[in-house]
């Protein structure tokens, strides 16, 4: 879209680090973010995952890579993080 404003990205916005999942999409990726969390009765450690819809503009990044994300303001329905950059490149085999 032309009408589109570039998108600025607040030193104070909430940033992570995840694992691209999907690129499918044109100027979009889905990013995992898994972490665990303590079970509050039984003490066992359980996997929990974040799936995020991704802005990025320039296609950089491909399944597998690692990558680095911040809030902002909404693009889209679902999106409203923008890629930072490309941390880790996944090996091609």
């Amino acid at each position: 879209m032309s009408h589109d404003k570039s998108i600025t990205v607040s030193e104070s916005a909430a940033r992570r680090i995840g694992v691209v999942e999907s690129d499918a999409r044109d100027k979009t990726r889905t990013v995992s973010i898994n972490y665990s969390v303590k079970h509050p009765k039984y003490g066992k450690y359980i996997r929990r995952r974040t799936r995020l819809h991704v802005h990025d503009e320039g296609n950089a990044s491909k399944v597998g890579d690692r990558v680095e994300i911040a809030e902002c303001r909404p693009v889209s329905k679902t999106k409203s993080w923008v890629l930072l950059r490309v941390i880790d490149v996944a090996r091609q085999d």
